[in-house]
């Protein structure tokens, strides 16, 4: 019984030093201003609109590739 008690308190104390460490790295960050979230954002939608349109050319390109090995085929 002792034994599967101090297991218990162990854990316990382990646990709360996670949580008092992940409190101390939190208050290291560096939070990004409204203006450089904004900036960020726009990135991403940018960076994510290109990739797509980039992404559809290629699919584009491959299926009228397909089509034609097809179309030799026959």
């Amino acid at each position: 019984m002792a034994g599967t008690n101090s297991k218990a308190q162990a854990q316990q104390n382990g646990n709360g030093k996670f949580v008092r460490e992940v409190r101390s790295e939190l208050k290291k960050v560096v939070w990004p201003t409204k203006k450089e979230l904004v900036n960020y954002t726009i990135a991403v939608f940018i960076a994510v609109i290109l990739i797509s349109v980039i992404i559809g050319i290629v699919d584009t390109v491959f299926a009228e590739l397909f089509k034609l090995l097809k179309s030799a085929v026959k």
